[in-house]
């Protein structure tokens, strides 16, 4: 039987749900944040218990209007704690979206964006921290991972 006192204060990890969306050319779809320097992949923090790929499209939905079901995870991040908290981001197979795709980014006041747009694969490190064109190279690799949920695909 496992201590209780193992569960008592658990870790405190954040879940990112991040969504790799292409055009046609390979470009990939990015999101401005006013938060941040940089240009950033759409996506957000899970809820507790939410599922990390319904996560994602919850977000990409809200940065974007796209609506896309996800199904493949391209690749997992960790990043060491930072003021007490771990950071596991996971990056999701948006799949390629038509160039006539609309994109709808809601307002800065509501969204803290300062809009979206495709960019050019071989000018990520351009417009992207280090860390963040680094996990898109790696999602861009094509090493697709399945989502489990309770060791089951997730539909």
């Amino acid at each position: 039987m496992q201590d209780p006192r193992l569960l008592a204060k658990p870790p405190v990890c954040r879940l990112g749900c991040l969504v790799l969306v292409r055009n046609p050319r390979g470009d990939v779809l990015l999101v401005d944040p006013d938060y941040m320097d940089g240009l950033i992949l759409p996506g957000g923090a899970a809820q507790p218990n939410e599922p990390p790929h319904l996560a994602a499209a919850r977000h990409l939905h809200a940065e974007t209007g796209l609506n896309l079901r996800l199904a493949d995870v391209l690749a997992v991040d960790f990043t060491p704690a930072d003021r007490h908290l771990e950071r596991l981001n996971l990056v999701f197979d948006g799949g390629t979206v038509h160039d006539d795709t609309r994109l709808t980014v809601p307002p800065r006041h509501r969204s803290g964006l300062l809009g979206a747009r495709f960019v050019p694969a071989r000018r990520l490190p351009d417009v992207m921290a280090p860390s963040q064109a680094a996990r898109v190279s790696e999602a861009l690799a094509g090493r697709s991972l399945p989502v489990l949920l309770h060791g089951q695909r997730a539909a």
